[in-house]
């Protein structure tokens, strides 16, 4: 058996470029406002109380966070209290959005896809890195194979060494 003297690393030859969606995630603390805190005897929202707890309420405590609003209760909660709640948020916030964790995680992702310059990518082979430290919501990659697929050559999923074709530009 002959020994190859030379080890060829195929992957790095291969021009693919590896794009992280991780690298997308804006840094900072998650928070969930459930209005069903303000909510009396647990089923309804008082208008008085619920104003006068919006005026009264420490809303510096939010500054630089990241705020998902919602209800957890089994209660119809009007719109104008979500927007009461958003009003103040904004004022101290980073971002708000009516949802829970994960609508906030999609808003927040998208968001910053949003920013990315898809020009360094102009008919490039991209792999979209499917594994990481930091969970990626789905959301992401579907953002980023639409802003990438009208400009790059191919796009697949995966690692460099193991992917899944997603598309391929025709010549």
């Amino acid at each position: 058996m002959e020994i190859q003297e030379n080890i060829i690393n195929k992957v790095a030859q291969s021009g693919l470029v590896t794009l992280d969606p991780a690298a997308f995630y804006p840094e900072g603390e998650r928070v969930i406002y459930d209005i069903a805190d303000n909510l009396f005897m647990g089923l309804i929202l008082k208008e008085k109380d619920f104003r006068e707890f919006v005026k009264e309420h420490d809303w510096t405590q939010y500054t630089g966070k990241f705020v998902a609003v919602t209800c957890t209760a089994d209660a119809i909660v009007p719109a104008w209290a979500y927007m009461l709640l958003a009003n103040k948020l904004a004022q101290h916030a980073l971002e708000v959005v009516f949802g829970n964790e994960e609508v906030l995680e999609t808003v927040l992702f998208v968001k910053s896809i949003g920013k990315m310059d898809v020009e360094q990518y102009r008919d490039q082979r991209i792999v979209i890195k499917g594994c990481g430290d930091i969970p990626v919501p789905v959301s992401a990659y579907v953002e980023l194979t639409q802003k990438l697929t009208p400009i790059v050559k191919s796009l697949m999923f995966g690692e460099p060494c193991s992917t899944v074709p997603i598309y391929k530009k025709k010549d």
